[in-house]
């Protein structure tokens, strides 16, 4: 049987993921690489903290009380963070960014289409309104995949070893630990066995359509959904942190 923690726990990990994602997505503004994707990648950030504070006020209900949404968004170290690695690596090109971006975004597609089935009434509600805006961003970053996977020399190089990089913490979001699986059996999260061979088939597929190379390693780098994390997310939690953490419970 579920439990409420348990639940906690499960959408503690959809909330951190897109905060986290959405953070580093807002790295970019004012620094993309023609304005146009700039506000594109600005706009898809605010719809993943959009998704996220969504998540974070529900998880807030669940404590009882006890805490607020920004509590747990901005008082909890990194330990206490239950994103995938693959959101929390740093953006340092625009292939990477790219790259980054499909991976998630086909899970997270999948992953909201069999949770606005879940028996949490909360978290339907939740996927029902988010899949709307993470179809459009599947769209768009699966656009660039193609442009620049079967664009220049220049550009198909930087994409493939964007690649390279990410392909061992693409499928950490499609392997299931016992929290997963504890919470698919009671219908209330997404069976991510159900969904893996979709998702794999999926971002393989349209790789080889922008005539990008599959990696040849079938090793996953995991660790993100129980809290050990790269030495990246420490840093990124520390700019985002800040000022929380210097003026607590401060109001604009």
């Amino acid at each position: 049987m579920v439990e409420q923690k348990d639940t906690y726990n499960y959408v503690l990990r959809l909330a951190d993921n897109c905060l986290i994602l959405g953070q580093r997505l807002a790295e970019w503004c004012g620094h993309g690489p023609v304005l146009e994707q700039d506000i594109a990648l600005t706009n898809i950030s605010l719809d993943l903290i959009g998704q996220a504070r969504n998540y974070y006020q529900y998880a807030a209900e669940l404590t009882g009380g006890e805490k607020s949404e920004d509590d747990i968004a901005f008082l909890r170290n990194d330990r206490e963070y239950q994103n995938l690695l693959l959101v929390e690596q740093p953006n340092n090109d625009f292939a990477y960014t790219i790259i980054r971006q499909y991976l998630f975004d086909v899970f997270h597609f999948h992953l909201l289409n069999e949770l606005t089935s879940s028996k949490d009434e909360s978290i339907a509600s939740i996927a029902q309104k988010s899949i709307k805006e993470v179809t459009y961003h599947k769209r768009w970053s699966g656009q660039w995949v193609l442009r620049l996977g079967d664009g220049t020399e220049e550009s198909q190089t930087k994409m493939q070893t964007a690649l390279d990089h990410f392909w061992a913490y693409a499928f950490e979001s499609i392997t299931p630990d016992e929290l997963d699986k504890k919470i698919a059996t009671e219908g209330i999260g997404a069976n991510l066995e159900k969904i893996a061979e979709t998702v794999k088939k999926e971002i393989e597929s349209h790789l080889r359509e922008a005539t990008l190379s599959i990696p040849e390693s079938n090793w996953n780098q995991t660790g993100g959904k129980t809290g050990m994390h790269s030495e990246h997310l420490g840093y990124l939690l520390a700019e985002m942190q800040h000022l929380q953490r210097s003026f607590p419970g401060a109001e604009w």
